[in-house]
């Protein structure tokens, strides 16, 4: 596994990046050496963010944690992500074009407690256009965390929803 480590606003000292390659070194079991690992470390006030993304055709494995110490963000983000490919591994192994990331060993591996992923309510609603503005105020009434409406000026369909630090995003589609 090649990992890849770049900082913002913080010296990259030669313990954070032996800590980061230690804790991902343990996720070396499930994939084949030429996988790729992007490590952002980051600093604002107080703090710690550590963001993994390993990229693979068709799906990004992706953790992001943050604490007021980066070396507590570092255990948790690799066991995060291990988590993540046990609960997804049947669902990442069928996708025919994500095996070549992975283990042989890994891939078949028997599943003892495999949680299959299940839709247990279908809801079909009007999109109505409006602007995104109007569309985070409808969230809000709501009392939701996203919101699916179709974009007034560019009568797509988007997504706004709310991020951390009471601020929203927005989702619009790319062709």
């Amino acid at each position: 596994m090649r990992i890849t480590i770049t900082g913002r606003n913080i010296d990259l000292t030669d313990g954070l990046k032996a800590a980061v390659e230690d804790k991902l070194s343990k996720l070396e079991k499930y994939f084949t050496p030429d996988t790729e690992a992007h490590v952002t470390l980051s600093v604002e006030k107080e703090r710690q963010k550590i963001e993994v993304t390993i990229p693979m055709k068709g799906n990004i494995i992706r953790s992001e944690q943050v604490s007021n110490d980066m070396y507590v963000s570092i255990d948790l983000v690799e066991e995060i992500i291990e988590r993540q490919l046990k609960k997804y591994r049947k669902k990442l192994v069928t996708q025919q074009q994500s095996e070549s990331f992975f283990k042989k060993d890994f891939i078949e591996k028997e599943v003892e407690n495999d949680e299959e992923i299940q839709i247990s309510r279908t809801k079909k609603f009007d999109v109505k256009p409006m602007y995104p503005e109007d569309a985070c105020v409808q969230m809000e009434l709501l009392g939701h965390n996203f919101f699916v409406f179709r974009n007034a000026e560019t009568d797509e369909v988007n997504v706004v929803y709310k991020r951390k630090g009471n601020t929203y995003g927005l989702i619009e589609p790319e062709y």
